[in-house]
């Protein structure tokens, strides 16, 4: 059995296409069949169900693909801890991050990279669903995600922050000059959210039902980005977590005012998969995200802008 075959193996499951899978692995469709079948042949069990087309894997074929990702993991750790035995640690650190928390990814992947030159950071923005699936699959080293996520089993969780929501609002709008405002009146404004799909969504409307409320939003994405292309203008107001004034700040002409309600919403943290002990990089991150006090960080950058607007 060779590493080549678990690889094409790995391919062939995530693409469930022969020629894609010969065209990830840049072998020819030919090449990559024959592949499969010594691997077969060598293990003495059906792994692929064949008829006109790929028809997805046997039973037997699911174990074996689960201890190709791991076998391959593994593989990838070994070259990972002799290269910081070396010149330093080097590879490519595979990171999923909810989208919620993408603002404050660079918290962590900065510093893990001016201590690691040789390094790099791969990040790919994911559903809960998606980071749990990756993780057990070892096709992500780590994940910046809730932690209150019931999916999340055997992982290593070190909370980061918890998320602190705010409105952002027009200076010259009826909450501009506002101390603080209940949700119930930030409901009453022309809103911008996340759409229901997300995950910050789906808990700031528990907060608007709290106080008796239900944002209608004009505006809706799925997308922090998308979200603050909006608010410049003057028109819009929106409620966001305070982790996303790290990347995007507020637009000239808003404010911060805080919500009257809860202090902290949920955890988010950064989680890294079921291997053990974790990967180099995986490891590396870890010890950086310790060192580097997000929840601080982001507690002085709201301050900063609360204190800002209150001279």
């Amino acid at each position: 059995m060779q590493l080549r075959q678990l690889e094409y193996l790995v391919a062939l499951a995530r693409e469930r296409h022969f020629v894609r899978a010969a065209a990830a692995c840049h072998v020819s469709q030919p090449s990559l069949s024959a592949a499969i079948r010594r691997l077969e042949h060598e293990l003495k069990v059906p792994i692929v169900r064949r008829g006109r087309r790929y028809e997805g894997l046997t039973p037997e074929g699911e174990v074996v693909l689960a201890w190709a990702h791991r076998i391959l993991a593994e593989g990838d750790a070994l070259r990972q801890e002799l290269s910081a035995l070396g010149d330093g640690l080097s590879g490519t650190l595979r990171l999923g991050v909810v989208p919620t928390a993408l603002p404050a990814a660079s918290l962590l992947t900065t510093p893990f990279c001016d201590r690691h030159p040789r390094a790099r950071v791969s990040i790919e923005s994911l559903s809960s669903v998606d980071i749990t699936h990756g993780l057990a699959e070892f096709e992500l080293d780590a994940a910046m995600t809730y932690l209150d996520d019931d999916s999340l089993r055997g992982v290593r969780r070190l909370p980061l922050y918890e998320e602190r929501y705010v409105l952002l609002t027009p200076v010259a709008g009826p909450l501009g000059s506002a101390a603080t405002a209940s949700w119930s009146a930030a409901a009453a404004l022309p809103l911008c959210l996340l759409n229901s799909r997300m995950r910050n969504r789906r808990i700031i409307d528990e907060c608007f039902a709290a106080d008796g409320a239900t944002a209608a939003p004009a505006i809706e994405s799925d997308s922090v980005a998308g979200l603050y292309a909006h608010l410049p203008g003057g028109r819009w107001s929106s409620v966001i977590s305070h982790a996303w004034l790290h990347m995007f700040g507020v637009p000239d002409g808003m404010r911060v005012v805080p919500l009257d309600g809860p202090a902290h919403g949920p955890r988010v943290g950064l989680v890294t998969g079921p291997d053990d002990p974790p990967s180099v990089l995986a490891g590396a991150l870890l010890a950086e995200a310790r060192r580097a006090g997000v929840r601080e960080a982001l507690d002085v950058l709201l301050r900063t802008y609360l204190d800002g607007h209150d001279q």
